[in-house]
């Protein structure tokens, strides 16, 4: 294994939904939602439009191509202590997820799928850091 596992990625579905949301509204982002009225969701916004800090962390910055600048994938601290040892699969299924999340016009919703890492994986990923929104620039 070369580098680190990644701990999030896209289907294809999610990307090319994400190239039309992009086009549409710029650079994006991405909260996992840790509960209340969103459940769990991963909700895209608008790049700064949701406000990180130190009580969140950055799991991933996702490439896809076609869209110019990375998407930064975030999570809440408290909820990363619960599924860090999970890999997040973001897809997308038909019908309506949040009115917060950019795809809610769009008559489909983003999707966490997730799957354990392997013994492997986790022996690279259970000591690396992982960013607060205090340490990343904007």
């Amino acid at each position: 294994m070369h580098g680190l596992p990644s701990r999030v990625e896209f289907t294809e579905a999610a990307k090319d939904l994400l190239r039309l949301l992009a086009k549409r509204n710029g650079p994006l982002m991405f909260h996992q939602s840790g509960g209340c009225c969103d459940g769990s969701a991963p909700m895209c916004y608008p790049e700064g439009e949701f406000r990180t800090g130190g009580s969140d962390v950055l799991l991933e910055e996702l490439s896809v191509e076609g869209i110019e600048k990375p998407i930064r994938f975030w999570m809440s601290a408290e909820q990363f202590e619960y599924w860090k040892h999970t890999h997040l699969t973001i897809d997308v299924v038909p019908g309506r997820g949040s009115g917060f999340s950019l795809e809610s016009t769009e008559n489909k919703r983003f999707l966490t799928r997730s799957r354990m890492y392997t013994d492997e994986e986790w022996a690279f990923l259970k000591d690396a850091k992982v960013p607060t929104g205090l340490e990343v620039e904007a």
